[in-house]
């Protein structure tokens, strides 16, 4: 299995226009042209299953020169209705990483302590260093999606008085785009993913949690309130996405119903962003070869 990373850029990549988007013009069961198409599920499954374990190599080396040059940190950001494939696609795409060189934050409902700070305080804290990659399963978008579509976390916010009107939401959004405008012009490379599940799909993976004792843990009961609130969500995501995708951090609509596309395409992406920084390892200066020559002869010249 092959990627045209420019296509599957252009495919996905929301582009920074302000115009409306809508989830429709993307079908979350996206299986490639129509060449990958003909080769059956099965198949272009276990092609992926290649690609991604061959991609898996290519991001564990983009994430050493990462670390080594210390200059560049990433930021990937993921977003979806419940029961996408956040876990996995992450599981999947990050099982050749160096764990030094990786974090990733699942973030629950605030504590009393963040609700005494600003929404992206906590966030704030969470940042990775230079020259790691730092996963948000989850982020400061919730403060623009459940919070959306749930007004009554509004009120317990501690906020100044004032109407929850669109202005307080288009303020929100200008929050988020400063706020990544800054990580990005002081060298973080932000990648935002939102994993595009169909309703249809969410229901067959919650009675698949259902019928199966083993996976019963993984449901709650949440989920299947959330599910009442689809088109709400829908509208907040699709108004998100329109208001957020920027230049310096852009979202990619990534198709979700099938977890080995989802995969492979994040990897892809992923993998390409961080090679485009054009990193490089730390180049050596020459009083500092000349110690390592000194270090080399020392220990040529110890016995045993």
């Amino acid at each position: 299995m092959a990627l045209n990373i420019e296509r599957v850029d252009d495919l996905f990549r929301v582009p920074p226009s302000k115009k409306k988007v809508r989830l429709k013009d993307y079908d979350p069961a996206w299986m490639g042209g129509k060449e990958l198409r003909s080769l059956g599920k099965e198949e272009l499954k276990e092609r992926s299953a290649t690609f991604l374990a061959a991609n898996a190599a290519a991001l564990s080396e983009a994430q050493e020169l990462l670390y080594a040059s210390d200059i560049y940190s990433v930021l990937v950001i993921f977003q979806a209705m419940d029961a996408a494939g956040k876990d996995g696609t992450i599981k999947h795409v990050m099982s050749g990483v160096n764990p030094q060189g990786c974090q990733v934050f699942s973030f629950k409902q605030p504590s009393a302590e963040e609700l005494d700070h600003n929404f992206l305080w906590r966030y704030m804290k969470a940042l990775p260093e230079r020259g790691r990659i730092g996963i948000f399963n989850r982020s400061y978008y919730e403060e623009v999606l459940v919070v959306r579509v749930h007004p009554e976390i509004v009120d317990k916010q501690k906020l100044p008085p004032g109407k929850r009107n669109q202005k307080f939401w288009d303020a929100r959004y200008d929050d988020i785009n400063n706020f990544e405008r800054h990580l990005a012009r002081n060298g973080t490379l932000i990648v935002k993913f939102f994993l595009h599940v169909s309703k249809a799909e969410q229901k067959r993976r919650f009675l698949a949690r259902l019928e199966s004792p083993e996976k019963h843990w993984k449901f709650s009961m949440a989920d299947m309130q959330e599910r009442r609130y689809w088109s709400a969500y829908e509208e907040s995501f699709e108004e998100m996405l329109r208001s957020t995708s920027t230049a310096w951090a852009p979202w990619y609509v990534i198709p979700a119903d099938h977890k080995f596309v989802c995969r492979a395409l994040v990897g892809a992406l992923l993998t390409s962003k961080i090679k485009s920084l054009d990193l490089s390892f730390p180049e050596v200066g020459p009083d500092k070869i000349k110690a390592l020559a000194a270090a080399k002869r020392a220990l040529l010249a110890e016995k045993g």
